[in-house]
């Protein structure tokens, strides 16, 4: 679809995730090591501010769940108003996948349930380590 992609990590103050955007930066640039034209990066302030500063013309957003469309769709339509050269598609999850969240995935890693095949293995590893240092 692209020539280039960028993963894009907002640093975003009003959350408090498990892992830091540096954390979160560094598993993502070990999972999409295989692909020479994906690159990860962190930004601040608004996803299509930060696009057009990248000279990106398209915004790849995931949608699992019908339920995710309308906050999509009515970001897309800002963004659209904001930056209109800039567009925004939507790609939908595989049906093995349209049930996952983040924080799902933490529950059952916290449960000492098995989330291989969910998750990429080194992002199990260390969901597992950071779950078990907080339960101590």
């Amino acid at each position: 679809m692209v020539g280039r992609l960028i993963v894009a990590v907002l640093r975003n103050q009003a959350k408090h995730p498990l892992f830091s955007v540096e954390e979160r930066q560094e598993m993502l640039a070990e999972v999409v090591k295989p692909y020479a034209n994906v690159e990860v990066a962190a930004f601040d302030g608004l996803l299509v501010d930060y696009a057009a500063s990248r000279g990106a013309t398209m915004i790849v957003r995931g949608i699992r769940a019908v339920s995710d469309y309308d906050l999509e769709w009515q970001m897309a339509l800002m963004n659209r108003r904001l930056k209109p050269e800039i567009e925004t598609v939507f790609l939908m999850a595989g049906e093995e996948y349209s049930f996952i969240s983040s924080n799902l995935v933490k529950e059952v890693v916290a449960l000492g349930g098995n989330v291989s095949g969910v998750v990429p293995p080194l992002v199990e590893q260390r969901l597992k380590k950071r779950i078990a240092a907080k339960k101590v």
